[in-house]
């Protein structure tokens, strides 16, 4: 018996917000025999590969975020997928589009589809916020931040998605054109943003 197993599995899943990746189980006591037996028991569910979730949790309310982020903790969400948590794009994401680190290995997930960019070391760390959703930390660019990044990469994502997001932000948002201009200087792109941010002010 594994001297660190004090807690029952369940009570350790519990504990931390109803799932775990099956290395974290491992670290915590819990043995890939324990896993397979909780989960053809029924106790726990395999949300993503090598990602368990307790059954008898609520309904996970962005199971895809979730899974991402428990999958590849350093991604950060980006561009469309990030829009659409900040309700700034009528665009429906065909996958989650995360931002690494340039020297960071892409990464890759059969479901749900990942799309992976490559960023500096500055902008890759720039406006990251952290939010727990469904118990989990998951960490998106806050809305102007993900603004510069989407003139950044407007020309993969359509320059129409990243207008239709800029007229959505000042809609919806507090219009905070000197945090906007901030993140374009650091992606680069503050001669491109310039005269779009200007016609909206």
């Amino acid at each position: 018996m594994n001297t660190k197993m004090k807690k029952q599995p369940e009570e350790i899943f519990r504990s931390h917000g109803g799932q775990l990746r099956m290395s974290e189980a491992i670290e915590r006591g819990i043995t890939r025999y324990m896993l397979y037996s909780l989960r053809d028991k029924g106790i726990i569910e395999q949300i993503s590969r090598g990602v368990y979730r307790l059954v008898e949790m609520p309904s996970m309310s962005n199971p895809d975020l979730v899974t991402v982020s428990l999958r590849f903790p350093r991604a950060v969400i980006c561009l469309v997928s990030a829009l659409d948590y900040h309700d700034i794009t009528t665009q429906i994401p065909r996958n989650i589009s995360v931002a690494v680190n340039r020297d960071s290995r892409l990464p890759t997930l059969d479901y749900p589809p990942v799309r992976a960019y490559r960023f500096s070391d500055e902008a890759y760390r720039a406006g990251i916020d952290e939010h727990s959703i469904d118990g989990t930390p998951v960490k998106i660019y806050n809305p102007e931040k993900t603004l510069a990044d989407c003139f950044k990469f407007r020309n993969k994502i359509g320059m129409d998605v990243v207008l239709e997001a800029l007229k959505l932000y000042r809609e919806r948002k507090r219009l905070n054109v000197e945090e906007i201009f901030r993140y374009a200087k650091i992606c680069r792109v503050e001669k491109v943003i310039k005269p779009y941010l200007e016609a909206t002010i």
